[in-house]
């Protein structure tokens, strides 16, 4: 078993780590024509204990994407939304219903290519005061509040080589109850937790998906040859 020396970190001292490493971080911005972009939030909150906590959400067979997946808060960019963080807050309160006067923002991470044609750009936060959810069961089946410490150890890890268009590649998923944390979602908490608490069960880390790179430069080329 390994973990991380941030494995038994209370929550203020959490935020106050994650903030601070994201003020300097760049995140990786993806830009391509065509592509429908969409946001989300890696969220913080804090119970009775002074254990901090990661914000789920398990999708209904309703939406019209990734039914009944594990995923973060957030959802599709509106043309009104005056930025992506707006699009995250927005999706956010939507779908649980906490309003962003009760989210701080902490930073931006890595814009993630999805192999259903989305760019998803994840945003951290931590939820402030009181709250309660008003969960939109259209959408939402269900609200997981996962400890952190879940994943700054190995013992709930797993890598399976996964097979797209002819070639393997490693994909990540996190094992919590009878839940399953994969695709995306796993790919992107990976790069969090990798990025901000220095720790990743992934005996060789990638810092972007292989996958994700051939499908954006296929979608490139198809929509360049569209265009002749």
């Amino acid at each position: 078993m390994s973990e991380s020396k941030y494995h038994n970190i209370d929550y203020n001292n959490a935020i106050q780590l994650v903030r601070s490493r994201l003020i300097e971080y760049q995140p990786r911005r993806i830009h391509q024509q065509g592509i429908r972009n969409a946001a989300v939030l890696v969220l913080f909150l804090k119970r009775e204990s002074d254990e901090p906590n990661l914000l789920f959400t398990k999708r209904t067979d309703l939406v019209e994407t990734h039914k009944g997946q594990i995923s973060f808060p957030g959802g599709m960019a509106d043309p009104a939304d005056e930025d992506l963080l707006m699009t995250a807050l927005r999706e956010t309160e939507e779908e649980v219903g906490i309003g962003s006067e009760n989210i701080e923002p902490l930073g931006r991470l890595d814009d993630f290519y999805t192999v259903t044609n989305f760019i998803i750009s994840p945003f951290a936060g931590s939820i402030n005061g009181k709250f309660q959810y008003k969960i939109n069961h259209q959408e939402v089946a269900e609200v997981l509040e996962v400890p952190l410490a879940l994943f700054l150890t190995d013992n709930y890890f797993e890598i399976k080589k996964w097979e797209y268009k002819g070639m393997k590649f490693d994909v990540y998923f996190y094992h919590y109850k009878n839940n399953v944390i994969w695709g995306a979602t796993a790919f992107i908490l990976n790069r969090f937790i990798h990025n901000v608490f220095e720790y990743n069960p992934a005996p060789k880390p990638i810092t972007e998906d292989p996958r994700n790179i051939l499908y954006l430069t296929e979608n490139k080329n198809r929509n360049s040859q569209d265009k002749i």
